[in-house]
């Protein structure tokens, strides 16, 4: 195991690497107990053959409910697990995970939540467009092809009236699906000098709403490909913005990146 340390805007970090860089591409899922939901997702990326054309790596905030016991993981065809030492949430996770993959020469990137909402499946789309330049790839269930199951009528309209609308307006292009982490983004993107996604500012969200709308304002290429998200049928909700405290801390954020707040 090999840890990270001292690194300005990322958070300390442990590495256990069970195989050696393998593609050009890499898959970063951000997690933190989500027991078998994780676990499920990997096998579907199993039988996909996703660890085939990108390494997986999985992103822990510092689970406790035994998901992320080595032997399994590697039995799933995972790459690497990445556990975060340092403060933060969901934005030191990305940051992370952004930071270890450029270092180890990845020239594109892929998010996606670790709750088995998303169609991991549709991996290979993402991959499509960055080989064909794209910077940011914005998987979207809301376009030809995609997919919204059992989506929570309060999220569709959030989505769709409020996220969407502003994150467009700031980016000056039209996306239909902002809040979906599922995205591709291209190493030129990330290693632009005014896009500098390894700051200490990126702590939960912040880094998904900035990473939304930074590409096209500086010119950078964009596009939505069609994803599935599909969530459980009479089971709670599997999100971590919850109640009317994480819902105004997103709004704070959503209007924070139009303000362009977040600019190096």
């Amino acid at each position: 195991m090999e840890w990270i340390t001292q690194q300005k805007g990322v958070p300390d970090y442990t590495v256990q690497a069970f195989a050696e860089k393998r593609s050009e591409y890499c898959l970063l899922i951000p997690i933190i107990n989500e027991g078998n939901r994780i676990l499920t997702e990997l096998e579907r990326a199993q039988k996909a053959a996703i660890e085939g054309i990108c390494d997986i790596i999985l992103c822990d905030g510092g689970s406790t409910d035994g998901s992320m016991e080595p032997e399994g993981l590697q039995q799933r065809g995972v790459n690497c697990l990445l556990t975060k030492q340092g403060a933060g949430k969901q934005g030191a996770q990305l940051r992370m995970g952004i930071h270890y993959a450029l270092q180890r020469g990845y020239k594109g990137i892929l998010t996606i939540d670790g709750n088995n909402k998303d169609s991991i499946e549709s991996v290979p789309l993402f991959i499509e467009k960055l080989e064909q330049g794209y910077d940011l790839i914005q998987g979207s269930r809301f376009i030809p092809g995609g997919h919204a199951v059992n989506t929570p009528l309060s999220r569709y309209l959030a989505v769709r009236l409020i996220h969407a609308p502003v994150i467009s307006l700031a980016a000056g292009q039209w996306f239909t699906d902002t809040t979906n982490a599922y995205r591709g983004y291209s190493r030129e993107y990330l290693t632009h000098p005014a896009v500098q996604p390894l700051r200490d500012v990126f702590v939960g969200y912040e880094l998904l709403a900035y990473l939304s709308v930074r590409a096209t304002q500086l010119g950078l290429r964009a596009c939505e490909v069609p994803v599935e998200r599909a969530y459980p049928k009479n089971e709670p909700t599997p999100t971590k913005i919850k109640g009317w405290r994480g819902n105004s801390n997103l709004l704070k954020i959503l209007f924070a990146a139009l303000a362009g707040k977040y600019n190096p």
